[in-house]
């Protein structure tokens, strides 16, 4: 599988690792481009691959094109590619909010699939949403969907806006994780727990949680009422929560970020 990435970034460099990992391609047919000549220098001596700072360079080696840059750098990007995409390859495109419709105009091609990936991709225990244009030839879908299965699940939707609710849900999901983690150490170190110790309890106690949750069969509510006794520490803390409508904030912060995504793409 001939593949060439558009940027360098994190999560370019993650779909890379898995690539390699899992041997769907080889170091001497992955090409990747990215202005810094220190990122560059950084992903050749990691993984033995073809570097350059030309785009179109880039590009040409590609079966598959992997757009990998941040959202600000699309209209730069986008002329340096127009017309030098050939019939046949296959975009697929991991930048936040930026339309189907709008990477179609400005590559002057239609062959392009449009995915929300998110950073646990970076462990191969991501998840990631896509769609794709018509155009796509059900080959080049099996394509996508391999290449996505190495840095996790992934999930196919007909309906482009769906992406939108995945950014604000999965896309940006890990950090609302991340922020609870801080704050449950950060009151476990002001009722009396060291720092090290507060982060270890948490830590182990998220991922157990998650690992629970995945195995046991049970649905987030069951597991949650089986841990919950009647007057008990449990139901105290949850009271907390309900009493300062956690249930509503989370909602609004997830809406906070659909609408953010879909302002991102106009």
């Amino acid at each position: 599988m001939k593949i060439a990435f558009v940027g360098g970034g994190a999560m370019g460099e993650a779909i890379l690792a898995a690539v390699l990992n899992r041997r769907l391609s080889t170091p001497q047919t992955i090409w990747v481009s990215d202005v810094k000549d220190e990122r560059r220098q950084h992903l050749k001596q990691t993984y033995g691959i073809s570097v350059t700072d030309n785009n179109a360079e880039a590009a040409a080696h590609g079966d598959i094109i992997v757009l990998a840059i941040k959202p600000q750098n699309l209209p730069e990007i986008m002329p340096d590619l127009s017309g030098q995409i050939k019939p046949g390859q296959l975009v697929l495109s991991i930048i936040a909010g930026a339309r189907i419709d709008t990477l179609c105009k400005g590559l002057n091609h239609r062959q392009v699939v449009r995915v929300m990936p998110n950073t646990p991709a970076q462990i191969s225990e991501g998840i990631s949403v896509w769609t794709a244009t018509p155009e796509v030839t059900e080959a080049q879908q099996e394509q996508a969907r391999t290449i996505l299965s190495t840095m996790g699940r992934e999930i196919f939707v007909a309906d482009e806006g769906y992406l939108d609710m995945a950014t604000a849900v999965s896309g940006s999901g890990p950090a609302y994780f991340f922020l609870f983690v801080e704050c449950l150490i950060e009151a476990a170190v002001r009722i009396g727990f060291s720092e090290d110790v507060a982060q270890e309890l948490v830590l182990q106690t998220m991922l157990g949680s998650g690992q629970l949750l995945k195995k046991a069969g049970k649905s987030p509510t069951e597991l949650r009422r089986m841990v919950t006794s009647p007057g008990g520490t449990t139901a105290a803390a949850l009271e907390q929560f309900e009493n300062e409508n956690f249930r509503e904030l989370v909602y609004q912060a997830v809406a906070a970020a659909h609408r953010r995504a879909q302002e991102l793409g106009k």
